[in-house]
């Protein structure tokens, strides 16, 4: 399966957003609050959304950051949200949406990637990942 990788441009959209809607389990994801992020987004130079293309359709995509820290002694990146159509998954898609957003990263001098998960640990792990910190939140 050739799988094209791009950055995303507002006319993913419609593509996007039943991806996006699909990985929350948390809140509801309303059309007009994504569309207003996903402008936002694309226009931030802090910001990675990729998009993972097979036989011309979205089937995936990584959003992930860039900001400096005290800790790391400079830049590191986050990896927020990641999603592959379930009908897709398990074929080299999440992976190399990760391994191309560890390569954004490491062109802006990050330290290191990290991420939150609950729902894939042993894919992460495969990537090359180790367990460092837990995760807490706090809803507002």
């Amino acid at each position: 399966m050739p799988i094209t990788l791009r950055s995303a441009t507002v006319a993913d959209a419609d593509a996007l957003f039943p991806l996006a809607a699909g990985l929350s389990t948390s809140f509801a994801v309303e059309r007009s609050d994504f569309d207003r992020s996903l402008s936002s987004l694309i226009a931030n130079d802090s910001v990675a959304l990729l998009v993972a293309e097979l036989d011309d359709e979205i089937c995936g995509y990584l959003l992930g950051f860039e900001h400096l820290t005290f800790y790391a002694n400079g830049r590191v990146a986050w990896v927020e949200e990641v999603m592959v159509a379930g009908e897709v998954r398990r074929h080299g898609i999440g992976a190399a949406l990760t391994e191309r957003f560890e390569s954004w990263a490491r062109d802006r001098g990050c330290r290191l990637v990290a991420l939150a998960t609950r729902r894939a640990a042993p894919f992460y792990l495969a990537c090359g990942y180790e367990e460092s910190a837990s995760y807490f939140r706090k809803l507002l």
